[in-house]
């Protein structure tokens, strides 16, 4: 079924009362919350990194195949994603004030965003590839409080590849998971009585933000070409403890030379670089 409207909301200036939404349902969708310009900065960033894969089509405003189809880990994923991951611009998006007001409706006061930062292709001709459900209480070794913020750079519609969310998952913990195919390579349990699922259209810079037990995948992308480019980081309570791996840059610890110093190295401001070497509270 479709995100119900009870559960969009265009303003956070009752967090109290997304925080009761947040606690029960296992998620938060808020439309438009981020600027047209700051996607669509990113996204041209990103696509100028994607060039001659993916180009923008300037009568749909869409990211569109204009190569091979490709997938997360597959050679030419990993050509464009270093280069996507020295993006300055990608790495300060998920720290503007506003990113952080809303981040505080879930974590308190003060936030800590983990650094690795992903960026999500989906391309169409490559069924079977897109992300299967699953938790990040699991794969990213989250503690409770952790949360997943994920914001579209274009307008996602039937077909592209939308994320689905399982309502309330979240209160039945962390499940078993077993081998699958599609990024992460792991499915977690689902259950007999949950065949509900909550998903929709988003226009560019809509957020969902989700617990860390909350389920979550991705539908494939079934269009001839249109392409899906959307972003994502993890955050939690200041001092909660951290997995290490969170440290480190997306598949950093598969691509030859994809690690924080070739990140850092040609950014123009320091501010960011290496705010999280000192958190107190990793594991």
């Amino acid at each position: 079924m479709s995100i119900n409207e009870n559960f969009i909301v265009s303003r956070i200036d009752q967090p109290s009362t997304l925080k009761e939404r947040f606690d029960e349902w296992g998620y938060l969708y808020i439309q438009q919350y981020v600027s047209a310009e700051k996607c669509d900065a990113l996204m041209h960033a990103f696509l100028n990194e994607l060039e001659p894969h993916l180009r923008l089509n300037t009568e749909t405003s869409l990211p569109e195949l204009s190569g091979e189809p490709f997938f997360e880990t597959d050679p030419i994923w990993d050509d464009v994603y270093p280069r996507m991951q020295a993006l300055e611009v990608f790495h300060q998006f998920f720290h503007d004030d506003e990113i952080l007001q809303l981040m505080r409706v879930v974590a308190g006061d003060k936030v800590f965003v983990y650094p690795m930062t992903m960026a999500r292709i989906g391309t169409p001709k490559k069924l079977g590839y897109e992300t299967p459900p699953h938790q990040d209480a699991h794969s990213h070794g989250a503690g409770p409080t952790m949360a997943g913020m994920w914001v579209a750079l274009h307008d996602v519609s039937e077909g592209m590849g939308r994320l689905k969310m399982l309502p309330k998952s979240h209160k039945r913990g962390v499940r078993p998971v077993f081998e699958a195919q599609g990024v992460g390579g792991v499915q977690c349990e689902i259950y007999d009585d949950e065949a509900t699922w909550h998903v929709s259209n988003v226009k560019k810079g809509d957020v969902i933000i989700f617990n860390s037990c909350t389920v979550h995948k991705a539908e494939p992308n079934i269009l001839r070409s249109a392409s899906r480019l959307s972003v994502d980081t993890r955050f939690c309570d200041y001092g909660a403890p951290v997995w290490k791996a969170n440290l480190e840059p997306h598949h950093g610890w598969r691509i030859d030379g994809l690690n924080w110093d070739s990140i850092y190295s040609h950014w123009e401001n320091d501010a960011l670089k290496y705010y999280w070497k000192d958190y107190p509270n990793t594991y």
